[in-house]
């Protein structure tokens, strides 16, 4: 990954998706989530950052996330190494727990965020084994922000910058960034991992 210091540019989003070793699951129970989303807080605090959509899945995990501040493999470092540390404690793991450190690729075109963040927030649905029946209700996911502004979202979470740009482009037939999401299909689910 050391290819992700050299082309960091601050300004963009990036796509970044981690997996467990072998495929193997890095969230066992909600306690595990609850632990992941408290790396997220302890890295924000020291590098603040910016994600527009997440999703945790039991063996891998989504963010849409930008890093104004530092390189994102700085930023990913700690939160994967934080959250590793705990995985490896608790259930007395010696193995490698991720794939690799983490897979990242930039999206440059507001149209691009809005097709990632929507194959992101769809995960759940698009499973071998379907987890939940609508979007919004599951847990592990940044979509319910959406559906349910709150007061109570992390600081790092911006719900703003997506359904402002259903607002710049008159060609999207959308009613808002939920509609958008919720009748978004990818033709080929492999496109996403080469937008720029």
């Amino acid at each position: 990954m050391g290819s992700m210091r050299r082309v960091w540019q601050p300004e963009i989003f990036y796509h970044v998706t981690v997996r467990g070793n072998n495929r193997q699951n890095i969230f066992l129970n909600e306690a595990d989530f609850a632990l992941f989303f408290q790396a997220l807080q302890y890295t924000h605090q020291k590098h603040p950052f910016t994600i527009i959509a997440y999703c945790m899945m039991n063996n891998h995990y989504h963010l849409l996330i930008r890093s104004p501040k530092v390189p994102l493999y700085n930023v990913m470092t700690i939160i994967n190494k934080r959250y590793s540390n705990y995985f490896k404690r608790k259930y007395h793991f010696f193995d490698q727990l991720y794939e690799t450190h983490f897979f990242a690729n930039m999206v440059t075109h507001p149209i691009n965020l809005l097709n990632v963040s929507s194959y992101i927030h769809q995960n759940p649905l698009r499973t071998t084994k379907v987890h939940v029946e609508r979007m919004e209700l599951y847990p592990h996911s940044s979509y319910k922000y959406y559906i349910k502004q709150t007061k109570s979202q992390p600081s790092f979470i911006n719900t703003q910058l997506l359904p402002s740009i259903i607002d710049q482009y008159p060609e999207i037939v959308a009613e808002n960034y939920s509609t958008y999401c919720e009748n978004f299909r990818m033709e080929e689910e492999k496109s996403l991992l080469t937008l720029t």
